[in-house]
């Protein structure tokens, strides 16, 4: 971050008589200089907020977004908003239109609603009026209370708000019905750009609205987060710490209050010194949706926690200090605890009245009200704490404490179905097949006696609210973390073996159907492997996998380099006695002949016949012929129109078709073959060439029917990674997730003839390269026209 001139040489005035100050000047004055520096500061934070987060456009590539309908297309928002002005047009947003769609995406809306501008809702329409304030946040018609008890929080944080809601809009001189809001996503902070026509009945604001008429932004936020989730609806439903870390880009723990840690009151106000956003909850009632308690609180309901404090009190009997917890209701109304510290209970007679000034205690019907700690912990069931991470500007450029800022490592990744989707350890033989990350603890944290590191994992799957409207519902996720007592002497990834000897030391408290799982642990230092996982095996999803500690922890994917190796010596190609293997050669030499004609070369045709001869008693039968019943033009057209919305059914396995003949070749592994080796570039090969491919060939069937047991024709799901081993391939997870979208069928299996191609392939672009770094310095240089020729051609 850079500051201008002027807040350079404001920088350099102060930090001047803060070094005076040091030496001999009174510390007080000290103090107070030393508190503009961090008012400069902090302003020109607040200038430089774009560059310090580098925030990407909804659809913009790197956002890691598609934008709805248009494909390739982004929003920039000052780019569109200056059309608007020199057209004199106000924006209309095609990719988030105002029609039902953009509402409901299940069902038809309940009654008619009209969208409206916030002109032609009141007269004098603002963004803000005297500021944002948690009051600004009153609940509609959506069961979105986890989104708003998250969003009353912001509001208590003005330099994270500002993160949120940036200052370059309004609906003063440069309005032109466009606004843009800032959400942090997997890892990347989105801009999402909207038009401010809002959803209405009879002229009144149907979702979120401000408790004051012409204030908008709490409006406007919330349907910029439904268009980053693809409709209103979407947002039914969920956990504030969700939207907590969609506004902060921190990471959540969850606490069950009936399992309390004994220090949770000194998590709570760290937590609060921190400026965390925190929220809580009580238990839902499965019979009644959103029940009222005796005590007036409302159960499945999110309420934001805006305050801890230990407040001074004073009876006739006894003076001290009691721990209080203010809390809103996001209804903003009357729907208020009624027990001890609630508005107007006789508990408040016995605080002093600076003390109440300082709280700024009011009695207003405005959701808000204290609690003691005692009554938290009996009537909620609870507690979410966001904690602020390098990701979140007030974390990285502002935290008074400095020497507790977080050092984060994160990776993404993905479960493959078949590949990388090996479920939780229940499934042992699988288990292994998951993404595995290595940290390695070096420092145990300061004042820490028992010598031990604090580490915060988390684990979350990525855009399933999105996907809401397809019935995708969160997958049931979790993690394992294992010691690596000796790294040097284990395998990379590590294998079943491991996993059956060895124990977890730290796992997440539960697999669990939530956007994120996380959990705080105190471990000795050493090496660890975290291994995320679905509960079940085959689920597929998309995952970011992120670990927080007080000092690095260097976290890295637990996994092989790319690269040949030697082939398995259990492949043995059957030692014929010389004679014979003489007379097989000669064979094949004229039949090679045959074919070849007189310049003793062969095309892709020609080869097919000459491997389809030579094999024909090894090569396995995988025909729409043999084993479908779903057969012809009828059956073809069947497994078009149904292939995809049978996928994973007994029907689809019917219709999936295949793209082999009986006993033989397909012509695409063939080409591929005499790409292979066709260093001319001919589209021929030559028998010596032939007789390398042969070898090839002959190594590659012998691997597909070490792993074949059954001889079905087809490798497993999870055999991929061992196979292409065997048959020296040494492939991560990144090239075996693309091989298995590239090669596998629905059922997730590998037939022969995908396997050979993949083989083949693979080998031909792994010589293509080793042929442009013979220092083997792992790159290698490419003109684009050799690099379409290459790739195209292979």
């Amino acid at each position: 971050m850079g500051f201008g001139e002027e807040g350079q040489e404001l920088k350099s005035q102060l930090t001047g008589l803060l070094s005076s100050a040091i030496n001999g000047v009174a510390r007080d004055a000290a103090n107070q200089i030393q508190g503009e520096i961090m008012k400069a500061i902090k302003a020109e934070v607040k200038k430089n907020l774009p560059a310090l987060f580098n925030f990407k456009v909804l659809g913009e590539k790197g956002s890691g977004l598609r934008p709805r309908g248009r494909i390739g297309e982004v929003q920039d928002f000052a780019a569109i908003r200056d059309r608007c002005l020199s057209q004199g047009t106000l924006f209309e947003d095609p990719d988030f239109p105002c029609d039902d769609s953009s509402i409901f995406y299940s069902k038809m809306p309940p009654k008619s609603f009209e969208w409206m501008r916030p002109m032609e809702i009141c007269n004098n329409p603002e963004l803000f009026v005297e500021g944002a304030s948690r009051f600004d946040v009153q609940q509609g018609e959506l069961g979105d209370c986890w989104l708003l008890a998250a969003v009353a929080n912001l509001t208590l944080n003005d330099v994270l708000f500002r993160q949120v809601v940036p200052e370059d809009q309004g609906f003063g001189d440069k309005y032109a019905g466009i606004f843009h809001f800032r959400f942090w996503q997997y890892g990347r902070w989105v801009d999402v750009v909207i038009d401010d026509r809002l959803p209405t009945y009879y002229g009144k604001l149907v979702f979120l609205h401000s408790s004051t008429d012409n204030e908008f932004w709490s409006a406007l936020l919330e349907k910029a987060y439904a268009k980053l989730h693809g409709s209103y609806e979407a947002l039914k439903g969920g956990s504030t710490c969700e939207a907590m870390e969609d506004f902060t880009g921190g990471v959540s723990e969850m606490y069950e209050l009936n399992e309390a840690p004994s220090n949770l009151w000194q998590i709570l106000l760290k937590a609060h010194e921190r400026s965390s956003l925190m929220g809580c909850s009580i238990e839902p009632d499965p019979s009644v949706l959103e029940m009222q308690t005796p005590q007036g609180l409302v159960k499945g309901h999110a309420y934001s926690i805006t305050r801890i404090k230990y407040v001074d009190i004073s009876t006739p009997n006894t003076s001290g200090k009691i721990p209080l917890i203010r809390m809103r209701n996001p209804w903003g109304n009357e729907a208020e605890w009624n027990g001890a510290w609630s508005d107007k209970s006789q508990e408040w007679r016995f605080i002093p009245d600076h003390e109440k000034r300082e709280l700024g205690l009011t009695f207003d019907d405005d959701g808000e009200f204290w609690m003691s700690y005692k009554d938290f912990l009996k009537y909620f069931s609870r507690l979410e704490i966001c904690n602020l991470s390098p990701d979140s500007l007030i974390e990285d450029a502002m935290s008074r404490d400095r020497g507790k800022k977080w050092e984060m490592s994160v990776y993404e990744g993905e479960w493959v179905r078949g590949v990388t989707a090996g479920g939780c350890r229940n499934y042992l033989e699988t288990f292994w097949c998951n993404p595995q990350f290595k940290i390695t603890l070096t420092e145990v944290d300061e004042n820490d006696e028992d010598g031990k590191c604090t580490v915060i994992i988390g684990l979350m799957q990525k855009n399933r609210r999105a996907q809401k409207k397809t019935g995708a519902e969160c997958l049931t996720i979790g993690f394992a973390v294992y010691q690596i007592e000796d790294p040097d002497n284990v395998p990379t990834p590590l294998d079943l073996n491991f996993f059956k000897y060895n124990a977890s030391c730290a796992r997440a408290p539960s697999f669990i159907n939530l956007r994120e799982v996380s959990c705080r642990f105190k471990l000795p230092p050493g090496v660890y492997c975290i291994v995320p996982s679905t509960f079940e095996p085959n689920e597929e999803g998309e995952f970011i996998l992120r670990v927080f500690s007080e000092h690095k922890n260097n976290m890295e994917e637990n996994d092989e380099e790319v690269g040949m190796g030697e082939i398995d010596n259990r492949i043995q190609i059957p030692d014929e006695p010389q004679p014979e293997k003489e007379k097989k050669t000669e064979a094949i030499r004229q039949f090679f002949q045959k074919l070849a004609g007189d310049d003793m070369e062969v095309d892709w045709m020609e080869l097919k016949d000459i491997l389809d001869y030579a094999m024909r008693n090894d090569v396995p039968a995988n025909t729409s012929t043999t084993d479908s019943p779903a057969t012809g033009i009828v059956g073809n057209l069947l497994a078009l129109i149904c292939g995809n919305a049978c996928r994973d059914t007994p029907l689809g396995a019917a219709l999936e078709t295949k793209t082999t003949t009986e006993g033989g070749f397909s012509k695409d592994v063939c080409r591929s073959m005499v790409a292979m080796l066709d260093v001319d570039r001919s589209g021929k090969l030559g028998f010596e060439e032939f007789q390398q491919l042969w070898k090839d060939i002959r190594n590659w069937k012998s691997v597909f029917k070490m792993y074949d047991q059954e001889n079905s024709g087809y490798l497993s799901p999870f055999e991929l990674r061992q196979a292409l081993t065997s048959a020296g391939y040494h492939l991560n997870n990144h090239i075996l997730n693309i091989l298995a979208h590239r090669y596998s069928g629905r059922d997730a299996r590998i037939s022969f003839d995908d396997f050979m191609m993949c083989a083949v392939r693979l080998k031909t672009m792994i010589d293509l390269f080793k042929a442009r770094d013979p220092s083997s310095t792992n790159k290698a240089t490419f003109t684009l026209e050799e690099w379409v020729e290459n790739t195209l051609y292979s």
